[in-house]
């Protein structure tokens, strides 16, 4: 299944297979014949090992082309969203592979303002690449490239400016972070500091050999269970390595799961001010629940950041975000950002005085359960065409095709979708109990099986 992915996320494959230094070249090229000589692009990186050969390819590709670039070195993709909007660039680029594992890694291709390419552009920049007819400059007329060594400082500036820094340093929290050395670590630490927070931090270091699987699921973070534990903190925090996402775990050690990342931040926010909320199909129910509960509606998108950050700015939304760790907080950067998480986390206890394992049993409580698994080419059709005709008797069953196939009924839902990022298909389920939701997965496990053949495997 190893693939070179591209789609309205960016591109991601593995590394020397089927993402390599040429391919990111071309890539550069494409994005600067998109923008034209004479532009500017701002490109940062996590801290894969891989990621300096990969940057500097893209960035050969930019200079060719006519395009100046700014190198921010190692940074998160929030603080990279941030100073392309900051240095009123055209464009930005995240050499980054996000949650999955090291072998990977990935090029984001960013609008001015620091969000997403759209559906329409990502198509076209798909489009210039595979064409492959780049419009290359003469030697005098190539770009110039630059440094910038701010990011950080002026992306935990803007965090720290939209909170209540006393009361949260009131408090002196002891916080357990693992920040996967990945590209989190340094400004994680700077605006724990600056929180008075005391920090126990593990894998520190951006040295992107990471300690395990970046994913921040229950799995992969056994050691920051334990930590919070052994420390008695107040809570625990996970990041993925380009920092963007955000898992918890509160002073029990109990990993409470991703999707109270933006459940926790939505009960947050609708208590200081009202408004809207977009997110995604995949996300829980308690979101829902939450803006309802305080006279506001939720916007649902389909899967992907842009698409969310499109729902957010349509529908005029005070905040947004992703069940899998992701918030976005448009006071700060419209793009995931786990250190604003981390921020409106720790305000969150500081004004209520409430564990969060008390706040979080506030939030109507659901189980998820996420699957995922090979997807052959051209399978996804065929899986979502037979789950179609198997739920289409069921009168309470409502079909949304906007993003793969949701079907909601009363208390529950359950979807299958091809990633945009991994040649796999998720099928996920959510209801008031493990059971049902069990049922649900296995249930649509089992047509996906039938529809490619694979029953009997």
């Amino acid at each position: 299944m190893d693939r070179l992915m591209v789609s309205v996320s960016g591109v991601r494959g593995v590394v020397g297979s089927t993402l390599t230094a040429d391919i990111a070249r071309q890539f550069g090229c494409a994005f600067g014949t998109m923008l034209g000589a004479g532009k500017s692009v701002v490109i940062g990186r996590d801290s894969r090992q891989s990621g300096p050969e990969i940057q500097q390819a893209i960035t050969d590709g930019l200079l060719a082309c006519g395009v100046n670039v700014t190198s921010l070195g190692i940074a998160s993709t929030p603080g990279v969203a941030l100073m392309t909007s900051k240095l009123s660039a055209d464009g930005g680029v995240i050499v980054t592979a996000s949650h999955n594992p090291i072998q990977y890694n990935g090029i984001k291709f960013l609008q001015p303002t620091g969000t997403g390419l759209t559906a329409e552009d990502a198509m076209k920049l798909k489009g210039v690449w595979e064409a492959g007819e780049f419009a290359i400059v003469a030697d005098e007329a190539r770009g110039a490239e630059s440094q910038d060594e701010t990011a950080e400082e002026k992306h935990i500036a803007d965090v720290l400016a939209i909170c209540d820094v006393p009361a949260i340093a009131s408090k002196r929290f002891k916080v357990v972070l693992d920040s996967i050395n990945g590209a989190g670590c340094i400004a994680s630490r700077d605006l724990m500091e600056q929180l008075g927070c005391e920090l126990i931090h593990l894998n520190s270091e951006p040295t992107g050999q990471f300690a395990h699987n970046p994913e921040p699921v229950e799995e992969n973070l056994t050691e920051l269970c334990q930590a919070v534990r052994d420390h008695g903190a107040a809570v625990g925090f996970a990041q993925d390595a380009d920092a963007d996402r955000l898992a918890i775990v509160d002073e029990n050690g109990r990993f409470i799961g991703e999707e109270y990342t933006l459940a926790l931040a939505a009960a947050f926010v609708l208590s200081k001010r009202k408004g809207d909320i977009a997110t995604n199909l995949s996300t829980s129910r308690m979101v829902d629940d939450l803006a309802a509960a305080a006279g506001c509606k939720v916007v649902r998108t389909p899967t992907g950041e842009a698409n969310v950050i499109s729902g957010m700015l349509e529908g005029g939304c005070i905040l947004a975000g992703e069940g899998g760790g992701g918030l976005i907080e448009p006071k700060v950067v419209p793009v995931r950002d786990s250190f604003t998480a981390m921020a409106y986390v720790l305000q969150y206890l500081a004004e209520t005085g409430i564990s969060l394992s008390g706040l979080v049993d506030k939030i109507p409580a659901y189980v998820m359960l996420k699957t995922k698994q090979p997807c052959p080419i051209g399978a996804i059709e065929k899986i979502i065409d037979a789950t179609r005709q198997a739920f289409s008797y069921q009168l309470e069953a409502k079909l949304n095709d906007s993003d793969g196939l949701r079907i909601d009924f009363d208390d529950a839902w359950v979807s299958v979708r091809a990633s945009n990022t991994e040649p796999i298909m998720r099928i996920m389920a959510e209801a008031p109990n493990a059971e049902d939701a069990e049922a649900l997965v296995a249930e649509l496990t089992e047509i996906a099986a039938t529809a490619t053949g694979t029953e009997n495997e």
